[in-house]
């Protein structure tokens, strides 16, 4: 039998049920959960939403070690229904993608997994992160990649802005915030759409710090980095606090300097250590947290190279600020005095930033 009982009143209608049977030889008895039926409206809302999440696209350009990173961490954290590999070596995301694939079943994603070599496959997708480009090598700085990455990421661009013209743009490749200013003036699309994944990092690296040298869990640290992504960006001391306690009254001052300096040369620091490349993992997952905020529309706040049009005093750059990040990429810039000395520190990256625009030639 399955009773059902209708319950009406003035805003909803509510349905309860009971079902009973038997399975093979053991009776059950399954009560069903009351749900309401939301008013036409609010029904119509969900069911896009639903929609929207059903059919999201993402697709991710490089499949090195970053690129491969972000697709894995999209799969993983089911960022996506339908996650994108593509690069120009033949055969390369499509060996990552399928091994991708096979991981399906254990980490519990059930979309889909593409690798290719050819950009009508990315058609249509809601957010592209942007990682094909040379990586550091030892004794390497970000700006020694501009040259070469410069016509890389112009190449990339046009590709992204034919098959996906109202995509969200995500540029991991580095010197990022000179990347995403290439990006930004190739594709034409506007400036919410076009966003550099800097901050994300940086910040993490610094919370990581600052967690190992209180041995508390970072997830208990808040902190903020600013800037360009790179020797003068600002690891944010006033702000940074452990369990809502001001980080300046746990650690003393030279300990403070040394973690903001070894933030500042965290990516030269594993570079180091690999000798043969950069960090993968954690740009990967930085540049998927950024793209999950924009397919869900969760509103996150994260550092991100954002073009700045007279916030914080700065105008036609793109610098590591504070966001939201919703559907339609950034949706507005969070700004907030910032004291003599922090300001110059930002004065140091837009100098920084700019000598790396006017090497792009655009």
């Amino acid at each position: 039998m399955f009773p059902l009982t209708f319950f009406q009143d003035e805003a909803s209608l509510i349905v309860q049920g009971v079902m009973s049977g038997f399975i093979g030889q053991l009776p059950v008895r399954v009560v069903a959960i009351p749900f309401q039926i939301l008013p036409m409206p609010a029904k119509k809302d969900m069911i896009s939403a639903i929609m929207k999440k059903g059919n999201t696209k993402l697709t991710v350009v490089g499949a090195g070690a970053v690129g491969t990173s972000a697709a894995q961490w999209a799969v993983q954290r089911n960022a996506a229904e339908h996650v994108v590999l593509v690069d120009v070596v033949e055969g390369l995301p499509q060996g990552k993608a399928l091994d991708m694939a096979q991981s399906a079943p254990v980490c519990g994603y059930s979309g889909r997994i593409t690798g290719t070599n050819d950009y009508s496959e990315t058609a249509g997708s809601d957010v592209v992160i942007i990682t094909a480009g040379l990586a550091r090598k030892p004794g390497m700085s970000r700006d020694d990649l501009l040259g070469k990455n410069v016509r890389i990421i112009k190449d990339v661009t046009r590709q992204v802005a034919r098959y996906s013209p109202d995509a969200c743009l995500i540029v991991v490749t580095n010197p990022i915030d000179a990347m995403v200013y290439t990006a930004f003036k190739v594709s034409g699309f506007p400036k919410q759409r076009v966003i550099g994944m800097a901050g994300v990092l940086d910040s993490a690296r610094y919370r990581t710090f600052i967690a190992q040298a209180l041995d508390v869990s970072p997830s208990d640290v808040t902190a903020l980095v600013m800037g360009i992504h790179g020797d003068n960006m600002l690891p944010l001391v006033r702000l940074a606090s452990v369990g809502g306690i001001p980080l300046q009254e746990l650690l003393p001052e030279e300990e403070i300097k040394a973690i903001v300096n070894r933030t500042q040369n965290g990516g030269a620091e594993i570079v180091a250590h690999l000798k043969t490349g950069s960090a993968f993992t954690t740009p990967g997952l930085a540049s998927v947290e950024m793209a999950q905020s924009i397919l869900q529309d969760q509103k996150r706040v994260l550092a991100c190279a954002a073009y700045l049009e007279g916030e914080f005093g700065i105008d036609g750059v793109f610098l590591g600020v504070p966001v939201v990040l919703g559907a339609g990429g950034v949706e507005r810039i969070l700004e907030f005095p910032l004291n003599k000395e922090e300001r110059a520190a930002l004065e140091s990256s837009v100098k920084a930033v700019k000598r790396q625009v006017e090497a792009t030639g655009l």
